[in-house]
């Protein structure tokens, strides 16, 4: 019998990890609650149903009582040896492209026009050559990431029998509910930003005041939703979809860590919502990149201070082109999918609604977290609306 040594994992996650032989991992969850934990039930979902872009499910561990519900304490699956996560590797190839771009000769530095259009919008344009050229190979694995994601929504939404999986319909109540929760989410962080806007540097008070002044219009925005009757099938979905959550093999993608937000409850993480979710958290997280990449070239000296603001205008050409052919490849591939909704019209205002929530959701983070990154908050809830807007002209 082949022994698989144990070794605990060094990658810095929120829960701990133990690899046997680099055969299998072990997560073990350090916030434990009440039921069956999401990561397990969809692992164990998208194993039965033969999904080949995420680890194999291996076995499980947990607590169960005669009057309570399981509890989950760890979920062990197959492990990719030699694999790094998406997030890393995507930093790897925007250092790439920034040195591409400190290379440029002095008349060609000067950054392109950034596209002013919705995400439906600019993933029908064309690519223009300079993105092919700077951007390079890291717009296939943007192509193939929309494919993959795809691929995930498609066979989360197969199930005609098991209740938990089973697609359920878009109604009245269900699009109330999720124009409550966006109007809540806004009105609380909001009310922070308010409330920390003497605290913030000089040069942030007045974007940050200017982003106040949108609250209002930010709400009519999330309650069309609502008051259209936006069809489109609700499903499970992976729940906290970015980069971080994804792994690559070199040669292709691994979707991975399925238990969602973990500060919110399980009973909260099974709900069923449009898939569209996890589409803005990746587009959101393409930009988070550009951004955490450039803060890193900054630190090693690669870009000078006075070349910030014209690397970070290259940095969002990338990350607005990356994320229009990650649109476009997942809209290619999911096709006339139930969980969408019918009308182009109504699957822009999903799109749009679902990116400023999730900009919004980042600005309470960052005033709690990192308040040095609520100027890139502020920022992308601007140039949201303002894309709306022209979308609209």
């Amino acid at each position: 019998m082949e022994t698989l040594e144990p070794s605990v994992s060094k990658v810095e996650q929120i829960n701990s990890a133990i690899i046997y032989g680099e055969r299998l991992i072990l997560k073990l969850f350090r916030r434990l609650e009440s039921g069956t934990n999401p990561d397990l039930e969809i692992t164990r979902f998208l194993t039965a149903h033969k999904f080949a872009h995420s680890p194999l499910l291996a076995g499980a561990l947990e607590y169960r009582s005669r009057m309570d519900q399981p509890i989950t304490l760890g979920v062990l699956t197959s492990y990719v040896a030699g694999s790094k996560d998406a997030w890393e590797y995507t930093l790897d190839a925007l250092s790439r492209f920034y040195e591409r771009v400190q290379t440029l000769p002095a008349e060609k530095r000067t950054p392109p026009p950034l596209p002013a259009a919705a995400i439906t919008k600019l993933a029908n344009a064309t690519l223009p050559d300079q993105a092919k050229e700077m951007i390079g190979t890291y717009l296939e694995s943007a192509r193939l990431l929309g494919e993959r994601t795809a691929e995930l929504h498609l066979a989360l939404s197969s199930e005609a029998t098991d209740p938990d999986f089973t697609l359920e319909p878009s109604t009245s109540h269900s699009q109330r509910g999720l124009y409550q929760s966006m109007r809540n989410l806004t009105r609380q962080n909001f009310q922070l930003l308010s409330q920390r806007l003497k605290t913030l540097p000089a040069e942030i008070q007045p974007p940050a005041q200017q982003v106040l002044a949108l609250e209002a219009e930010i709400l009519e925005r999330f309650r069309a939703i609502y008051e259209r009757g936006i069809s489109g099938a609700r499903t499970r979905y992976h729940g906290n979809f970015n980069l971080a959550q994804v792994l690559y093999t070199g040669k292709d993608f691994l979707i991975i860590d399925f238990e969602g937000e973990s500060a919110i409850p399980i009973s909260e993480r099974k709900l069923k919502r449009s898939p569209l979710r996890d589409v803005a958290g990746m587009i959101r997280s393409f930009h988070y990149a550009a951004h955490a990449a450039l803060l890193a070239q900054a630190e090693h000296g690669t870009v000078q201070p006075e070349q910030l603001a014209v690397a970070a205008a290259w940095g969002r050409f990338w990350a607005d082109w990356v994320s229009a052919v990650f649109y476009k490849s997942y809209r290619a591939a999911v096709g006339p999918a139930a969980f969408l909704p019918a009308r182009d019209e109504d699957l822009q205002i999903m799109m749009d609604a679902y990116l400023l929530r999730k900009a919004v959701y980042e600005l309470g983070h960052e005033l709690n977290e990192r308040p040095a990154w609520v100027p890139i908050s502020l920022q992308t809830i601007l140039e949201l609306v303002n894309q709306v807007e022209r979308s609209e002209a």
